[in-house]
């Protein structure tokens, strides 16, 4: 059995988890964040992709538990309030400015000066040229770490059943949104010494200062996963872009994991994701497809119905169903079996399909290796923006590791099925040579939840918007647009009047803030192990 996991290639460490959970959509996380921060003693460290201050985290039977305020930033509030050895950190991305109507206005004033003084909120914009800090990491007095998928903003909150209609799955005076669908996970143990690493260094970067959060010894640290993961080794992986101000060379361990694992499978992949539009990704599967003397592989994939917006289904959209299409000729050419699909419940209203939107970003290879976190399969996920993913690998085929992510990907193919009761489950369990033929004849009867995926896009019909190129589109780049080569010319005339120009249009575009030293973003290890800054 070939090893994916390896430290310094794929990994930047693994760690010892004393206890590990796969926390199943929105209503799960935040009902366990709420628990966990109502134990919070000296500090909570957050980081993530966007925020939204009134986001309830308990909601319709939840409530029951609810101690005071449990929407977030008033719950922080009170809580700092409460407790004056506690201290909270915010940190997050700078976001674009194409981003701005869809985000909370005035975060810097709202978090910082209408919250107790010890509520410290930052934004974050020392990312690459149209990259974007996209981990999500959530640290508790170094005794408790959750990450994955989710943030804890608008438009996000659902539970596993994704009912067509919901009046829970309402925010901030909104609409009620659609069904939506995220993983995130739950840890205790070393490995959350790590990522409190990780979160200190990150802070420090974005011009936070330096940041040592201590470690406080409880012996009330504990949580209700929605499904449980193997305590013992995890590994941490990273991607990072380059940055040349503030000076940060590139991590790919993401980029190097993924494609490890792709390699390794010997009987099927399984991937849930927001997109599919990473050229190396399909390069691998491709490669893997065609390597002589290897087994007939399953690659089963679920994803949304299309991108959510605009922009997202012209530089994206485009490029991932001409991938899907291509990836599906070659399995069918070398006699391997290909399935997409997408997970919907019929409005007995209308009588339509409402589509789940997937947000979350996990493989499984074989259920021997189980990866999930922050990363979605796109070239910016690999190179660009800052990701942040767990992973398990197994022993041997069947030992408690296997059957641990055997029971994870199993629970989740369920839930995109709709599907309940002992023979079903026996048959995702098996994984054997008929599973997609099995899940493409359940998708085409519509019986259930599961959908076969269009492969296409709302551009289709339109010549003009065909036409245009992924490639040409600067929404999915897995390099920093921003070359080194760029970077000395402007440098060189600092004060000219196009090098303004350019550092003007690309902080419209990106959000970028004012430029200032920081420290390395991404802790990196000696040569004798130990951990730098």
């Amino acid at each position: 059995m070939r090893r994916v996991i390896i430290p310094g290639r794929n990994c930047w460490t693994v760690e010892e988890a004393s206890d590990a959970g796969v926390l199943v959509d929105a209503r799960a996380y935040y009902r366990e964040l709420y628990r966990a921060a109502q134990k919070a003693r000296r500090y909570i460290a957050i980081t993530g992709w966007q925020f939204d201050s009134d986001v309830a985290l308990l909601r319709g039977d939840d409530l029951g538990e609810a101690r005071g305020e449990v929407r977030l930033l008033p719950m922080l509030d009170e809580l700092c309030r409460a407790n004056p050895e506690l201290h909270v950190y915010v940190l997050a991305w700078d976001f674009s400015l194409l981003l701005a109507m869809e985000r909370e206005w005035m975060q810097h004033l709202i978090f910082n000066w209408t919250t107790n003084e010890r509520v410290r909120f930052r934004f974050d914009a020392s990312s690459p040229l149209y990259g974007a800090h996209h981990q999500k990491l959530v640290v508790i007095d170094g005794q408790v770490a959750f990450t994955g998928g989710m943030d804890v903003c608008d438009c996000r909150w659902d539970d596993r059943d994704h009912p067509v209609r919901s009046p829970l799955r309402c925010d901030s005076g909104r609409d009620p949104h659609g069904p939506y669908h995220d993983v995130q996970s739950v840890l205790t143990g070393p490995v959350v010494d790590k990522l409190t690493e990780l979160f200190e260094a990150r802070w420090a970067h974005s011009g936070g200062g330096e940041l040592k959060l201590p470690k406080v010894a409880r012996d009330d640290v504990g949580f209700t996963p929605s499904i449980p993961a193997p305590p013992g080794p995890v590994a941490i992986s990273r991607t990072f872009g380059k940055t040349l101000l503030p000076p940060q060379e590139a991590v790919q361990e993401v980029r190097a994991l993924f494609l490890d694992a792709i390699d390794s499978a010997e009987r099927f992949i399984y991937i849930e994701n927001q997109y599919f539009s990473s050229r190396a990704i399909y390069q691998a599967l491709v490669k893997r497809m065609r390597e002589p003397g290897r087994g007939r592989l399953q690659v089963m994939l679920v994803l949304p119905q299309q991108p959510e917006a605009l922009r997202e289904q012209l530089a994206m959209g485009i490029a991932q169903v001409r991938l899907l299409r291509a990836l599906e000729r070659v399995a069918r050419e070398m006699g391997h079996d290909f399935g997409v699909y997408c997970s919907a419940g019929r409005d007995a209203q209308s009588g339509a399909d409402v589509y789940t939107y997937i947000h979350s970003k996990v493989m499984v290879v074989d259920d021997r290796f189980l990866t999930l976190g922050s990363a979605n399969t796109t070239n910016r996920s690999l190179g660009l923006d800052s990701e942040l993913n767990l992973s398990w690998e197994a022993e041997e085929d069947g030992d408690a590791v296997s059957r641990a992510i055997r029971r994870i990907r199993v629970s989740l193919m369920a839930e995109h099925a709709g599907l309940e009761g002992v023979e079903s489950v026996r048959v995702l369990a098996r994984a054997d040579g008929d599973l997609v033929d099995w899940l493409d004849g359940m998708a085409a009867a519509g019986l259930y939840r599961l959908r076969p995926h269009p492969m296409q896009t709302v551009f289709d019909q339109s010549p003009l918007l065909k036409s245009l190129e992924p490639e040409e589109l600067i929404i999915d780049p897995e390099d920093s647009v921003l070359d080194e080569s760029l970077f000395e010319a402007l440098h060189r005339a600092e004060d000219g009047l196009f090098s303004s120009g350019i550092r003007l249009l690309s902080r419209w575009l990106v959000g970028a803030g004012t430029e200032r030293p920081h420290r390395a973003i991404c802790p990196t290890n000696t040569e004798d192990g130990r951990s730098s800054g």
